[in-house]
Parts: C-alpha cells; sequence; structure tokens
C-alpha cells in the first residue's frame, strides 16, 4: 500500500481517538481505537511476521510430529511433510495458518481495555502471544496427525472443521479470562484490583 496513504489513515484514526476521547465516548473510543489498530496491523505487519510466524508454528507443530514420528517439519520454509496411508502429502503454512490474525486481534483489543494498568498490559499481551500460538500449533499437529493416520481425504475436514473447533474453543477461554471475568471482578463480584478501581474496593 502507498506509504502516503498509510500515514493519512494512521493520522485519521488518531484523531478519530483524540475526539472521541475528548466527547468521553468510551465505547466508541474502544471501538475505534481497536478496529483502527487491527486494520493498521494487518497492512503493516502482514508482509513482515507472516513468514516467521509460519515458521514458528510449523517448528512448534514439527517437535510433536518428530516424538510421535508422524510428520517432519522443514523449518526454514514453514512447511510440514506428512507421510499418510496414500503417500506423501506437504502442508504449507501459509498467511491464514500463521496467527497473525488473531494474534493482531487480541493485542489490539486489549490496548484499549481500560481495566489493566500499562504493566498488566505488557504482561497479558505476552501471554496471549504465546497461547495464541500454542493453540495454533496444536491445531496444525491435530491435522497433520489425523491426515497422517487416516488418509488424505481426512485433510479436509480437520483443516475446515475440527481443527479449528478446538483452537477457537481454546480461545474463547482465553478472551473470557483475559476481557469478560476481570470486567465482572471490576464490577465488584471478586476480590481483585485494576487500575482506577477504589483503593478500599
Amino acid at each position: 500500500m502507498n506509504p502516503v496513504l498509510i500515514i493519512v489513515i494512521v493520522l485519521a484514526w488518531l484523531l478519530l481517538l483524540r475526539v472521541l476521547k475528548k466527547a468521553e465516548l468510551k465505547s466508541w473510543r474502544f471501538f475505534a481505537g481497536s478496529m483502527g489498530m487491527f486494520v493498521i496491523l494487518i497492512i503493516l505487519l502482514q508482509p513482515v511476521l507472516t513468514m516467521p510466524l509460519a515458521r514458528l508454528v510449523s517448528g512448534m507443530a514439527g517437535l510433536a510430529g518428530h516424538i510421535g514420528d508422524t510428520f517432519t517439519a522443514y523449518f526454514k520454509y514453514g512447511i510440514l511433510f506428512i507421510n499418510t496411508p496414500d503417500g506423501a502429502m506437504t502442508l504449507a503454512v501459509d498467511f491464514e495458518c500463521s496467527g497473525l490474525i488473531e494474534i493482531l486481534a487480541f493485542e489490539s483489543l486489549l490496548v484499549f481495555y481500560d481495566v489493566y494498568t500499562v504493566a498488566e498490559k505488557i504482561t497479558v499481551g505476552i501471554a496471549g502471544f504465546a497461547l495464541i500460538m500454542l493453540l495454533n500449533a496444536l491445531r496444525i499437529t491435530i491435522i497433520c496427525i489425523a491426515v497422517h493416520f487416516l488418509g488424505q481425504n481426512a485433510y479436509y475436514a480437520f483443516h475446515t472443521f475440527i481443527g479449528r473447533l478446538i483452537f477457537y474453543g481454546f480461545s474463547v477461554l482465553l478472551y473470557f479470562y483475559v476481557f469478560t471475568k476481570p470486567q465482572v471482578v471490576k464490577m465488584r463480584i471478586g476480590s481483585f484490583k485494576y487500575a482506577g478501581a477504589d483503593k478500599n474496593s
């Protein structure tokens, strides 16, 4: 994308955030901030981070494949080589499977989620990144193991449905513990204290 257009988009986004902050429209600022950051980060980071993340995911999944002797990871290329009853199959970890979309969505929401302090956001952000990577590697591992034992016909079902159900099922739990539960706790149903909370709460 044209660098000038990117700069214009960023400046317009920052101006919108400033206006929403002055107007004290917190919900709209959260929505506009999270969505804007996600779009901007996708534009800027997709060409840079897709391949490194694909390599990392394939390497993590490849550890399980190596232990079980079911498939082999070629870390440098982000490729998994699977022996199946139907013959060999190669699985390339691309943009969709790299986890970049899920990671940037999580981090963008977290940045504008005012329940946490800055230090807590950094800690939760790092932990969330690591967990999403692990979940994605687990999804890829399940797909590869299924294809290894059940054959290439199992790829579609495990890649499109079963693997995603497992990944997003655990992701829902992550979002619950990071976003929903702290908000409930802040409403004085629990004993935790977050930024801006009353010292006596």
